[in-house]
C-alpha cells in the first residue's frame, strides 16, 4: 500500500464530499460509501502498473476519511477544527473514552491556550479619534444687520474640540498584562493630556485585579484599583476604586457593578457610583441575533460636575459570563459614559432599541429615549460594514436643550473616528431633514463611486493572489481526477449497460465549473470541465443522489476556477427521455426528478 498522505494533500480534501454522505451520516451511510470506492479503486482490481499505482494512492485517501468519520471522537474533532484540528497539540492527551461534547469542550480549551501563547507576542493597539464639529452657522444665522461683515456671507464652520486616545497591551506572563494608554484634548482653543499605566493580573478561574496609575497637566495623579470576581457562574461584580490628586485635595471615588445573566440573551446591571457625582443606576439589556434592547433608569445626587463628567450614562453591551483567562482580561475595564449629553448629569429614564439585519454588510437600525429633569433626547441611526475591517455609522439627535446634531462614526479595525457635528441649538425641521437625508445620499453616491468599485477591485486582486497560489494544487488535482476517471472506466461501463437493460439512469452530459448565462458578462470566460463519467460511476439503481457539500471533492472532480462561483449541470436520460439540471456548487442534487424533464412539444 501507499504510504500515508502528505499534511498539503489531507489539507486539501473534504472527507465528507470525498465520500460523498451528508455531515449528519450514520455509521451504516458511511460503511456503505466506504464499501462502494474500496470496490472502485482497490489496487487488486487493476493489473496496469501505472492504474494500480493510481489506484493505490486514491484507495489509501478514501481509507484516511472513512478511519476519520467512523471514530466518534476524531469525528467530532474535524466537524470543529477540520483536519489541522486532528494534528494540534495535545490531541495525545484527550481520552479516547469521552463523549463528542467532551471532545469539543476539551479542544476549545487547547485552541484557547494556543491562542494566548500567540497574543502574549503581540500588542494590541486600540486608538479613538474625535473631532468635534461646529456648524451652527448653516442654520443659526446672526440678524441682518451682522451681514454686511466681511466674509459673513458664507457659513462659518469650525472645529472646536479634539480628542486622541491610544492603548497597548504586552502580555507578560500567562497571567500579567501591562497596559499603556494615553490622550489629548483640546477645545475652543483650551486642552491637555493624561498618560496611563496598568497592571492587570488573572488572580483565579473565577477573578482578576487591576493596578492603575495616572498623570495629566489638568489634573494631578490618579492612583486606581479594579477587581472583578465571577461570583456564581451567572453573576459577577467589578469594582473601581480611584483616588484623583488636586490643588483642591484629594477626590476619592468608588464605582460598583453587580451583575446577572437573567437568561441566555438577557443580563440586568446594577451600579453604584460615589464621590463627584453620586449616583445608582440599573439596566437591562436584551442581546439576540436580530436586535439588542436596553431599558435603564439613573437617580443622581449630584448638582454640579466637572465637564469630563458631563457626558451621563449608557449600560454596557450584553456579554458573556468570562470563562477563562484570556476572556476575564477582555472585560470592560469601566463603564463608559457615552450617551448624548445632557447637560448637568441627573436622573433619567432611557429606553434603546437596535435592529440586527441578516445580511452580508450587517446592517443595523437603533433608535433610543433618553427623558430626564434636565431635557430629552431622541437619538436615530444605522451602521453598515462597508469593507472586511470597516464598519461605517450615522445617528441623528435632537433634544431639549442641546437642538441638533449629527454624528458620524467609522471603525476600522481597532481604531475608530468619531465626528460629532452641531447643527443647531434649536429644534428646526430643516436642520432635522438634511441630518437625515443628506448622510444617505453621500453614502449611496459614496458606495456607488468608490466603495463598491475599491471593494471589486480588492476581490479581484485576492483572487488572482489565490489562483496563483492554488495553481500547482489545482494541476496535481488535475491529474488526479484524470487518474480516477481512468479508474472509473471499467466500472461506468458496466453501470450503463445495467441501466440501458431497464431504461434507467444514464448521464448523457455533465459539466461542472463556472458557467456565464448573462449577456453582461460575455466578457467572462466560461471555465468548465466534463464530469460525465464520474456522474454515471456514483448512479446506484438508477438514483443519483449528492450531499449539500462543494462537488469539488467528489471522486474524478477539482476545482477548474478556484474562488469563483461554480455549477454543475448534468443532461441525463431517464425512461427514455430527456432531463436537465443546473444546481449551485454546495447544492445538493437528487436525480431523476419529474420537474428537470424537457419539454420536446414544440
Amino acid at each position: 500500500m501507499a504510504t500515508a498522505l502528505s499534511e498539503e494533500e489531507l489539507d486539501n480534501e473534504d472527507y465528507y464530499s470525498l465520500l460523498n454522505v451528508r455531515r449528519e451520516a450514520s455509521s451504516e451511510e458511511l460503511k456503505a460509501a466506504y464499501r462502494r470506492l474500496c470496490m472502485l479503486y482497490h489496487p487488486d482490481k487493476h493489473r496496469d502498473p501505472e492504474l494500480k499505482s493510481q489506484a493505490e494512492r486514491l484507495f489509501n485517501l478514501v481509507h484516511q476519511a472513512y478511519e476519520v468519520l467512523s471514530d466518534p471522537q476524531t469525528r467530532a474533532i474535524y466537524d470543529i477544527y477540520g483536519k489541522r484540528g486532528l494534528e494540534m497539540e495535545g490531541w495525545e492527551v484527550v481520552e479516547r473514552r469521552r463523549t463528542p461534547a467532551e471532545i469539543r469542550e476539551e479542544f476549545e480549551r487547547l485552541q484557547r491556550e494556543r491562542e494566548e501563547r500567540r497574543l502574549q507576542q503581540r500588542t494590541n493597539p486600540k486608538g479613538t479619534i474625535s473631532v468635534g464639529v461646529d456648524a451652527t452657522d448653516l442654520f443659526d444665522r446672526y440678524d441682518e444687520e451682522y451681514e454686511d461683515v466681511s466674509g459673513s456671507s458664507f457659513p462659518q464652520i469650525e472645529i472646536n474640540k479634539m480628542h486622541i486616545s491610544q492603548s497597548i497591551e504586552a502580555p507578560l506572563t500567562a497571567t500579567d498584562t501591562a497596559i499603556l494608554s494615553g490622550s489629548l484634548s483640546t477645545q475652543n482653543g483650551n486642552g491637555g493630556g493624561s498618560i496611563n499605566f496598568a497592571l492587570r493580573r488573572v488572580t483565579s478561574a473565577k477573578g482578576w485585579g487591576e493596578l492603575e496609575f495616572g498623570a495629566g497637566d489638568l489634573q494631578g495623579p490618579l492612583f486606581g484599583l479594579k477587581l472583578f470576581r465571577n461570583l456564581t457562574p451567572r453573576c459577577f461584580v467589578t469594582t473601581n476604586c480611584a483616588l484623583q490628586f488636586s490643588s483642591r485635595g484629594i477626590r476619592p471615588g468608588l464605582t460598583t457593578v453587580l451583575a446577572r445573566n437573567l437568561d441566555k440573551n438577557t443580563v440586568g446591571y446594577l451600579q453604584w457610583r460615589w464621590g463627584i457625582q453620586s449616583a445608582m443606576n440599573t439596566s437591562i439589556v436584551r442581546d439576540t441575533k436580530t436586535s439588542h434592547f436596553t431599558v435603564a433608569l439613573q437617580v443622581s445626587q449630584a448638582a454640579i460636575v466637572s465637564c469630563r463628567q458631563s457626558s451621563g450614562w449608557t449600560p454596557p453591551p450584553k456579554h458573556s459570563i468570562p470563562t477563562s483567562p484570556r476572556s476575564r482580561t477582555s472585560q470592560p475595564r469601566i463603564l463608559a459614559p457615552l450617551s448624548p449629553q445632557l447637560g448637568i448629569p441627573h436622573s433619567f429614564a432611557l429606553i434603546s432599541y437596535q435592529h440586527k439585519f441578516q445580511d452580508d454588510d450587517q446592517t443595523r437600525v437603533k433608535g433610543s429615549l433618553k427623558a430626564g429633569f434636565f431635557g430629552t433626547v431622541v437619538e436615530y441611526g444605522a451602521e453598515r460594514k462597508i469593507s472586511r475591517h470597516s464598519v461605517l455609522g450615522a445617528a441623528v439627535s435632537i433634544g431639549v436643550p442641546q437642538g441638533v446634531s449629527l454624528k458620524v462614526k467609522l471603525n476600522r479595525a481597532s481604531q475608530t473616528y468619531f465626528f460629532p457635528i452641531h447643527l443647531t441649538d434649536q429644534l428646526l425641521p430643516s436642520a432635522v431633514f438634511y441630518a437625515t437625508v443628506g448622510p444617505l445620499v453621500v453614502y449611496f453616491a459614496m458606495h456607488r463611486l468608490i466603495i463598491k468599485p475599491y471593494l471589486r477591485a480588492q476581490k479581484e486582486k485576492e483572487l488572482e493572489k489565490q489562483r496563483e497560489s492554488a495553481a500547482t494544487d489545482v494541476l496535481q488535482k488535475k491529474q488526479e481526477a484524470e487518474s480516477a476517471v481512468r479508474l472509473m472506466q471499467e466500472s461506468v461501463r458496466r453501470i450503463i449497460e445495467a441501466e440501458e437493460s431497464r431504461m434507467g439512469l444514464i448521464i448523457v452530459n455533465a459539466w461542472y465549473g463556472k458557467f456565464v448565462n448573462d449577456k453582461s458578462r460575455k466578457s467572462e470566460k466560461v471555465k468548465v470541465i466534463d464530469v460525465t463519467v464520474p456522474l454515471q460511476c456514483l448512479v446506484k439503481d438508477s438514483k443519483l443522489i449528492l450531499t449539500e457539500a462543494s462537488k469539488a471533492g467528489l471522486p474524478g472532480f477539482y476545482d477548474p476556477c478556484v474562488g469563483e462561483e461554480k455549477n454543475l449541470k448534468v443532461l441525463y436520460q431517464f425512461r427514455g427521455v430527456l432531463h436537465q439540471v443546473m444546481v449551485l456548487d454546495s447544492e445538493a442534487l437528487r436525480i431523476p426528478k419529474q420537474s428537470h424533464r424537457i419539454d420536446t412539444d414544440g
